[in-house]
């Protein structure tokens, strides 16, 4: 009997039905707590102590929003272009962006770093292994920093607080949280997804009087180790509970389990947490495959495979480009009558019903206890929530000091001085560690801090109010001279995020030097031509992440799904290939069709 026959297809969409059901909440994303006043000491940045400045009121050719990897890969391939006059404000205390704040133990990239660190080939780095961890990635960060002196005119610990269009001067004008106010002639926002950490919502969350923090905001001085991987050798004595088991709690939860004295893992909806497989780099091998142009090649060769137009080799061979693989083998299987839409998602189906079950019965030969195996396991498909890859994580379960503390999809139930309520059961314990991630369906201007008032007092917020409209994801009418670093409404890459900053970055250099070159004071997308996008967009079939038959999480807006605006939320209907050549193409024209550029 084959493999496929064995497995309960109609039993599977029934349990995940039921799993979902148990989890979705009325209040959705209002669950969660925007950290501010009394919580917002969970802001504060443990690394680097803020400098005292002088207050800028001056002029810059063009002022970057953000300091992780879009800031840095615009700034390059604008100083690459003869444009050094660039300043890069950051709320961080030194560039990496995300790779800055996110520094728990085992932090590392989830996908290839071959792929995924910016600008490797310009720095001359080899990625010490596969999947590089935190410290590589913030140090190539600042490597870039460095070859291309963005240091010299970045403004860190700086938060932005109104961004203007002066339409006499055709300006933007910048006004920030440290007094500055100066002008740009060209603005770039790069505030990325996930960059404002959030906390649940759990009565009594303020009245704990343990030890807590973010997990973007590690406390070493409390755990003992450092981000290099040192033992976190303060906790031996102490009893911890980690709230969450997404990404990030997989990939801290193997040093706690080892550190603590005991380890309380509360955990609402489980992780798919497949085998990461991670090693190191050869050099020699390094050697003979870092020919001229080799990371664009390594990188267009990922996307291609993991989006379903394969090339020849897969270079990167991962969890990712095996997803794509295993679903391109069973519609190739179809006879040539069945391509059709419904049969090709039904072949999905299957892929991702076999592949699901294998990352289960890991669990099961993994984890020595078989209950906490079975509530360790994933009940949905594996692009309803962000696919893990981790060798050590399901281990943890095996240190005698870490317990799964798993609420039925419920979630904890209150927080009290002295420690978690799950299932009416106190868990008392010295700390807490919110592992719960960062806010991503509330506003564009909550999470960036400020809004953006265009031509005519046009505030971005209020021309968005029904939803996104640009043109590429990157241009927007009414707003001359800005540049959105971001995915949404372009390839909407989400296995290589970098891939879509990359492109963005390339597009503002370009399109800044056209200007410059040409004494164009002004350049605007056209009504029009942000019309025609957008109504190229809507043609795109619906994304597989996170729809509404998934369990909740940030993909679906925890099981609401969005609204009609948020159906905006798209990319280009041809696929993320061919997104980049024709943005490729648009721009080696040099015609910038849609765009208007003004004297």
């Amino acid at each position: 009997m084959s493999e496929q026959a064995m497995i309960d297809k109609e039993g599977l969409r029934q349990r995940y039905a039921a799993e979902r059901d148990k989890r979705i909440r009325t209040d959705g994303n209002d669950q969660y707590i925007e950290i501010k006043d009394q919580l917002s000491h969970y802001l504060q940045d443990p690394y680097v102590p803020v400098k005292e400045r002088e207050p800028l009121n001056d002029h810059v050719t063009v002022a970057y929003i953000g300091g992780g990897f879009s800031g840095l890969v615009a700034g390059a391939r604008l100083v690459e272009r003869g444009i050094t006059d660039v300043r890069i404000l950051e709320k961080g205390g030194d560039f990496g962006g995300t790779w800055y704040w996110n520094r728990y133990p085992g932090a590392q990239c989830d996908t290839a770093a071959m792929v995924y660190m910016p600008l490797l080939e310009e720095t001359g780095h080899m990625p010490s292994e596969k999947y590089a961890h935190a410290p590589e990635i913030l140090e190539q960060c600042q490597r870039i920093g460095r070859k291309y002196n963005l240091y010299d005119n970045a403004l860190f610990h700086t938060q932005v607080k109104e961004l203007r269009w002066d339409e006499e001067e055709k300006v933007w004008r910048i006004t920030t949280d440290r007094g500055d106010d100066f002008t740009a002639n060209f603005v770039g926002m790069g505030t990325g997804p996930l960059h404002v950490p959030k906390l649940p919502g759990i009565p009594g969350i303020e009245t704990f009087k343990g030890h807590s923090f973010h997990t973007s905001r590690w406390d070493y001085e409390y755990t003992g180790g450092d981000p290099e991987g040192a033992p976190l050798e303060k906790l031996g004595d102490k009893r911890v509970a980690i709230i969450g088991t997404g990404a990030t709690a997989v990939q801290c939860v193997p040093h706690l389990a080892k550190a603590c004295q005991s380890l309380f893992v509360c955990q609402r909806t489980p992780s798919s947490v497949d085998i990461r497989d991670n090693h190191d780099i050869d050099p020699k091998w390094f050697h003979n495959i870092a020919t001229p142009g080799w990371q664009m090649r390594w990188i267009e060769n990922f996307t291609a495979n993991q989006t379903g137009q394969p090339a020849e080799e897969d270079l990167v061979a991962d969890g990712w480009t095996d997803i794509s693989k295993r679903v391109r083998e069973k519609i190739s299987k179809l006879p040539k009558e069945d391509l059709t839409i419904e049969k090709m998602m039904a072949a999905y189906e299957d892929s991702d019903f076999e592949k699901m079950e294998e990352i289960r019965s890991r669990c099961n030969s993994v984890v020595e206890d078989q209950e906490t195996a079975e509530h360790l396991k994933a009940w949905y498909q594996q692009l309803c929530k962000r696919p893990c890859f981790h060798d050590e994580y399901l281990k943890s379960y095996n240190e005698p000091g870490c317990e799964l503390v798993d609420t039925d999809g419920q979630g904890v139930e209150r927080i009290t001085e002295k420690g978690v309520v799950v299932g009416g059961v106190e868990y008392e314990v010295d700390c807490i560690i919110y592992a719960s991630g960062f806010e991503v369906g509330t506003p564009f201007e909550r999470r960036s801090g400020y809004d953006t008032v265009g031509k005519g007092g046009m505030l971005l917020s209020d021309y968005w109010a029904d939803g996104m409209r640009t043109k590429h994801g990157v241009h927007v009418h009414n707003f001359p001279n800005l540049f959105i670093s971001q995915a949404t409404q372009g390839a909407n890459l989400i296995s290589n995020y970098p891939h879509n900053l990359t492109e963005c970055g390339n597009t503002m250099a370009i399109m800044v030097r056209h200007a410059l070159d040409n004494g164009f004071k002004e350049l605007e997308v056209t009504e029009q031509a942000e019309n025609d996008w957008m109504e190229l967009l809507l043609q795109a079939p619906p994304m597989m992440l996170g729809t509404t038959e998934c369990t909740p999480g940030y993909y679906n807006n925890e099981g609401k799904g969005w609204g009609e605006g948020e159906t905006r939320a798209v990319s280009y209907p041809f696929g993320p290939v061919a997104y980049f050549k024709y943005l490729n193409d648009w721009r080696d024209s040099g015609s910038f069709e849609g765009v208007e550029f003004r004297q």
